[in-house]
């Protein structure tokens, strides 16, 4: 774990401005000790480098809060979406040079206004943040989270993950028994009752992720034992949903 000055040091963020991310719900700390300091761990390091990627992309804190928290957020999808975006950039910073070394060059006399188009950047990146945040499941996710504090989310959250963990008792049968069939259904309607309505699609898309590997897999079988994760996608994998 480290201390919110060490992050400060290995990041550059003042400790105001992480302060400020804890306060607004963009980077909470992983604990906090007795004496109240802010403690990060691998996790939280992690969320804030997609952080700091979305912040050079010029991205309002509030829409990266919105993105990282959205339930469809593909980690893999989003960063190979930045990589596109940032490659664009310095392109376009690129050309801002040549131009400024041909104004030197000719004394001022280069009357060229294009080099400072940047509606192609910026066309990609308004369809990547409707990619990551613009959808039913999540304007659904944002309306039952209103007004929720902090403690009742993490409460969520945290029944979100017993309901994943019991997949690790149910292993030593097959992954369409009706027992762990049921296991799905009731992760189904978790998901329903307190983010969003799980339709059988969507959750065959959640199961994809769970064992995808990265923070996701990481953080089910940190909670639920080693395997949580592959079980349950296998085990979401056999669901036929209700008729």
């Amino acid at each position: 774990m480290l201390t919110v000055h060490e992050v400060s040091r290995l990041t550059g963020l003042s400790v105001r401005a992480l302060h400020h991310y804890d306060r607004i719900g963009l980077l909470r700390p992983s604990a906090v000790t007795d004496a109240g300091y802010r403690l990060y761990d691998e996790a939280a390091l992690e969320r804030l480098q997609q952080i700091l990627l979305f912040r050079e992309l010029e991205f309002p804190l509030k829409d990266i809060t919105a993105i990282l928290d959205s339930p469809g957020f593909d980690r893999k999808q989003a960063l190979a979406q930045q990589i596109t975006l940032l490659e664009m950039r310095r392109e376009h910073i690129e050309g801002l040079l040549r131009l400024a070394r041909e104004i030197q060059q000719t004394g001022g006399k280069t009357m060229d206004f294009e080099t400072f188009d940047t509606s192609r950047l910026e066309a990609y990146a308004a369809e990547a943040k409707k990619a990551w945040g613009d959808t039913e499941a999540y304007r659904e996710y944002e309306e039952k989270s209103r007004g929720r504090g902090r403690a009742e989310e993490s409460g969520i959250a945290e029944g979100l993950m017993k309901v994943i963990a019991r997949f690790h008792d149910l292993r030593s049968l097959p992954a369409d028994a009706p027992e762990v069939q049921a296991q799905v259904a009731a992760l189904q309607d978790f998901i329903t009752a307190h983010y969003y309505r799980c339709t059988t699609p969507i959750l065959k898309g959640l199961g994809q992720m769970y064992a995808a590997g990265g923070e996701m897999t990481e953080n089910i079988d940190r909670y639920g034992g080693e395997g949580t994760a592959v079980f349950a996608t296998e085990a979401i994998a056999c669901y036929r949903g209700r008729e």
